[in-house]
């Protein structure tokens, strides 16, 4: 390849330059191809990622004080970019004091400080005598409860059948990216660079009251509602605030597992509550409960939606009862299918009702903005609480949020995935029938997940691993109920996250492998 003789761009030998060793690579060519390794040329921000990779080939040690860096047109020609690319990327370097341009000679690394101490690794035997030391101090063992378990990596599988998830294909990257840019004016970064202590974005809350809420009938004021990290937050800091040990905490059964392993933690005293075809039952257990988690509006994980006549009742007795209930709705009626049935604090006129709400779901997970609507006395004690843990979620993604709500985007995104997601859903009534034939299932209108339940005899964790063989990711139902055996022979099929396309061919797959079993 031009440019890439060997020697060409350092010398290959031991120098002193400014009193530091120079090491420098015997092979040039596979030295820099492996210092490049991973480039995403099909990506964008190319000049960030050779950026990103340079520095951090500096901060660990393989380009030392001194070393040339290959010029811009060899570099450019290994790695198959523009040159103005390496060009822009060596000046910002330079501007960061990593790299020095020296006049005809070209750039050299400028080096970082020098560390103070090296870090030492420990031995096997050490470590084990660390992990046990650890084990005797801690107070409560999180890592060993029983969780939802999907692979970090499920969008390199070609069947992604999950639930919940990011689908690239459906976000909304320009008008996010529209509503990112409006949000790093110097006047938007005035107001949302500074410390709320344990405030939100006005303009969010605005935003939610005027354009999310209504969608959902519910009307509140802004000292009635609060931002969180995600739904998941909200039900930690709800838990944190109202059960004590000796509290008895229902919980669906099955259910959401990371809300029975928050109440778990905080009291021993969570009852399961039955559920069937139209979601949690109200009786006797559920009436001797002082909090209650609900999914009303597409019950975890069954999907199933609870008629009007069944929250009725269940406001009804919480009301006579003084039960606190914890409505988690997740989904918040994505697919605009059927009649829209309202959620229980929409129907509430007596403070029962403790609302859980997502903007993620909508858009994607790894943005993490939640909400909680609840009486001002019990936000009050919540954004206390908030505090002490993190303060407030960060002003700069709640004021994109909330320009990208003000904007209209929002309402045309949901419109938007709406269509999609009922295709699939009206695809998938199609298949399962065809490919999985000895299994029934159930799905409410509205929900993103079918809840399938093979023959009795069927281990779902197995036909889980079996069918990633093939590439079809499912999630296996156990986790879900309090007695993992309960529904060992169920698992969940999402489809939020997969392409149309693939869904035909992944449901034959898994059909198949579930014959096979």
């Amino acid at each position: 390849m031009h440019g890439l003789e060997m020697g060409k761009f350092a010398p290959l030998r031991r120098s002193e330059a400014a009193g530091a060793t120079i090491i420098v690579p015997l092979n040039d060519f596979l030295f820099w191809g492996s210092l490049f390794q991973g480039l995403d040329r099909a990506g964008s921000f190319l000049q960030l990622q050779i950026r990103q990779m340079i520095v951090t080939a500096i901060e660990d040690g393989r380009l030392p004080l001194g070393v040339r860096m290959p010029s811009s047109r060899d570099l450019a020609s290994l790695l198959k970019v523009s040159r103005n690319t390496i060009v822009i990327a060596y000046e910002q370097l330079v501007d960061q004091n990593f790299l020095v341009s020296r006049e005809r000679s070209g750039y050299f690394v400028a080096g970082l400080p020098k560390q103070i101490g090296t870090p030492q690794g420990n031995g096997p035997a050490v470590a084990e005598i660390g992990c046990s030391r650890w084990n005797e101090r801690f107070a409560l063992r999180p890592s060993t409860f029983r969780n939802i378990v999907k692979p970090l990596d499920w969008q390199n599988y070609p069947y992604p059948f999950i639930f919940g998830q990011f689908d690239p294909t459906l976000f909304p990257t320009n008008n996010w990216r529209e509503s990112a840019r409006a949000a790093l004016s110097v006047p938007e970064i005035n107001n949302w660079a500074r410390d709320m202590i344990d405030g939100d974005d006005p303009a969010l809350i605005e935003q939610l009251q005027r354009q999310v809420l209504p969608r959902r009938g519910i009307r509140a004021r802004s000292d009635e509602i609060m931002m969180t990290i995600g739904a998941q937050h909200a039900l930690y800091l709800i838990a944190k605030l109202f059960v004590h040990p000796t509290t008895h905490v229902g919980m669906e059964d099955p259910g959401y597992p990371d809300a029975r392993n928050i109440f778990g933690m905080l009291t021993p005293n969570v009852v399961p509550l039955r559920t069937d075809d139209q979601g949690l039952v109200p009786d006797d257990a559920f009436a001797r409960c002082k909090l209650a988690y609900v999914t009303a509006s597409h019950q975890c994980p069954t999907a199933v939606a609870m008629p009007l006549d069944r929250r009725v009742e269940i406001l009804k007795i919480a009301k006579a009862r003084d039960i606190v209930l914890i409505e988690d709705d997740y989904e918040s009626e994505l697919i605009a299918e059927g009649s829209e049935l309202p959620p229980l604090m929409s129907l509430d006129r007596d403070q029962s009702v403790l609302y859980v709400g997502s903007l993620s779901k909508a858009l994607a997970p790894g943005l993490r903005l939640g909400y909680v609507v609840a009486p001002a006395p019990v936000i009050r004690e919540l954004r206390a609480l908030r505090r002490l843990m993190l303060r407030h979620p960060p002003l700069n993604n709640q004021r994109v949020a909330a320009l990208f709500i003000g904007l209209g985007h929002y309402r045309s995104h949901l419109q938007q995935v709406a269509r999609v997601l009922l295709e699939r859903a009206k695809l998938l009534d199609r298949l399962l029938p065809r490919f999985l034939p000895s299994c029934t299932w159930s799905r409410g209108a509205g929900s993103t997940n079918y809840w399938i339940s093979c023959p009795a005899d069927t281990d779902t964790t197995k036909l889980a691993h079996a069918a990633r063989t093939e590439g079809v990711v499912i999630e296996p139902g156990d986790v879900f109920s309090m007695e993992e055996t309960a529904t060992r022979h169920c698992f969940r099929l999402g489809f939020s996250s997969i392409r149309t396309d693939r869904i035909e061919p992944g449901i034959e797959r898994l059909g198949s492998v579930l014959a096979r079993s």
